[in-house]
């Protein structure tokens, strides 16, 4: 019995001070690696039909455009080939997106300020 009153006593004072550290590393496991923080973007824009009537996703190709420890930046550009048409020697932007690591919340670059924008379903075919 006295030998087991120590661990307990030890046991319960440690799991407070341990508590903090499990929690960081379950949220930190659970941030969105830049695959999924990609198909997150790409489902979202093809659930709400953003460039439906503009572009086809089949004519675009996204690219990382900058990875932080907070979010991903992904830009949208058109992809000019035989099928999609265009000059093949240029592949312009179309817009640019971040996906947040830990919400999956996504943000659009409002171009004509150059601000970013909480993305919302466009009401006609605007980016984000």
């Amino acid at each position: 019995m006295n030998k087991i009153l120590p661990r307990l006593i030890a046991t319960v004072v440690t799991i407070p001070l341990l508590s903090p550290a499990i929690v960081h590393a379950r949220s930190a496991s659970h941030r969105l690696t830049e695959d999924a923080a990609l198909n997150l973007l790409l489902r979202t824009l093809k659930h709400d039909r953003v460039y439906e009537g503009r572009i086809s996703l089949d004519c675009v190709t996204f690219e990382t455009e900058e990875k932080t420890n907070a979010y991903f930046e992904f830009v949208l550009r058109e992809n000019h080939t035989a099928t999609c048409g265009g000059d093949p020697d240029t592949s312009p932007v179309v817009d640019r997106y971040r996906v947040y690591r830990a919400s999956g919340k996504i943000e659009w670059l409002e171009p004509v300020g150059n601000n970013w924008q909480p993305y919302t379903p466009p009401k006609s075919g605007r980016g984000g």
